[in-house]
């Protein structure tokens, strides 16, 4: 990077204009050449905001590619409007080497979106593909979270700057990402979240993609827009059906009506991208078989429909004590999930 690299990204052009003039003259240098002799951008050529901008990436470790790096993400460039920039924290090479998959979703999202969401993301980091996401709250979120405790690769394409963490509950993420694959912005460092940055961002998560999945998307969901650019851009769209009395899958289901890839299993994944789904259970027994007598009791009680503690209690004929020291055992072993008003229900591994 170069003061004329920052110089061009700072001038207050299109994207896609700058493409053009980077194809015409082949470097940020001959473009100066060129541009100076106008005064209009030759006065945009600003020294100091250029050394404070080097200043606080160096500060925060910040990394950036132009779009002739050889580590600048080559999906992107089937872009008219790729950022000449991409500043990122974390690895980023990742991201030009096999298969990526996107999933999106919605922030105000159900557990059966997140199960889902979890499952899937299990099975494509358990095969080496990376996860493509936004970080934001929800589906999203929960799809970084299941792609690093499963030691795979995931990327969050943020609408602010790679500096900014937003939303701030997902801090702890954040960091988690920078240690099991990057986050990236095509905006400067220190940019704050504002809405009008979602939508432009949305189109660099589908592009990174070879297939965005939907979990959950209402009909006025932001997920939808990144759908249309998918579309736009030659992407394969996936979705989860869901419920049709919820409001979190009406989106979704409408994409699965107007002609999207339905997702039953993780297997369809998998064939609708030509790959072979390997079977993992090597390593991994029968949960039965680390269970002791009770749990498996409990194991076998509670199960895809909400059962409530009482009933728990009745049918086990356990001590409450004990029930309620098991129960816990087993939610912290992510084996069920406990819903508002103590009902409990299974959490699935599988589709």
């Amino acid at each position: 990077m170069n003061d004329f690299d920052w110089w061009f990204s700072l001038l207050n052009i299109s994207s896609k204009i700058k493409l053009k003039m980077l194809d015409q003259y082949k470097s940020t240098d001959n473009v100066w050449c060129e541009l100076s002799k106008s005064s209009i951008y030759k006065e945009q050529y600003n020294k100091e905001k250029i050394d404070a901008i080097k200043r606080v990436i160096e500060e925060k470790s910040i990394k950036v590619v132009n779009f002739n790096d050889e580590k600048y993400p080559k999906n992107l460039k089937i872009l008219e409007d790729a950022p000449f920039l991409i500043f990122y924290k974390g690895e980023i090479e990742k991201l030009n080497f096999g298969y990526n998959i996107s999933i999106i979703g919605s922030r105000n999202c159900t557990n059966y979106g997140l199960s889902v969401t979890k499952i899937i993301s299990k099975a494509l980091a358990e095969h080496n593909i990376p996860v493509i996401s936004g970080m934001a709250k929800g589906i999203d979120a929960q799809a970084h979270k299941s792609t690093i405790e499963s030691g795979g690769y995931t990327c969050a394409v943020l609408g602010c700057g790679v500096d900014v963490i937003y939303p701030k509950e997902n801090a702890k993420i954040y960091k988690e990402i920078l240690e099991n694959g990057c986050v990236i912005s095509e905006f400067m460092p220190g940019t704050t979240p504002i809405s009008f940055n979602f939508p432009i961002r949305n189109r660099i998560i589908s592009a990174l993609s070879e297939i965005i999945i939907v979990v959950e998307a209402g009909t006025k969901s932001g997920s939808l827009i990144t759908v249309r650019l998918a579309l736009d851009q030659g992407k394969n769209v996936m979705t989860v059906p869901g419920s049709i009395f919820s409001e979190q899958s009406k989106g979704t289901n409408q994409l699965i009506k107007d002609g999207a890839e339905p997702i039953l299993s993780v297997q369809d994944i998998f064939s609708f991208a030509g790959l072979n789904l390997i079977e993992t259970n090597t390593k991994i027994k029968n949960k039965e078989d680390n269970l002791n007598k009770l749990e498996c009791k409990l194991n076998n009680i509670i199960n895809n429909n909400p059962i409530h503690i009482d009933d728990i209690i009745k049918i086990s004929n356990i001590d409450i004590k004990r029930v309620y020291e098991l129960l816990f055992e087993m939610q912290f072993k992510n084996e069920i999930l406990c819903l508002s008003g103590n009902y409990y229900v299974r959490i699935n591994d599988k589709i």
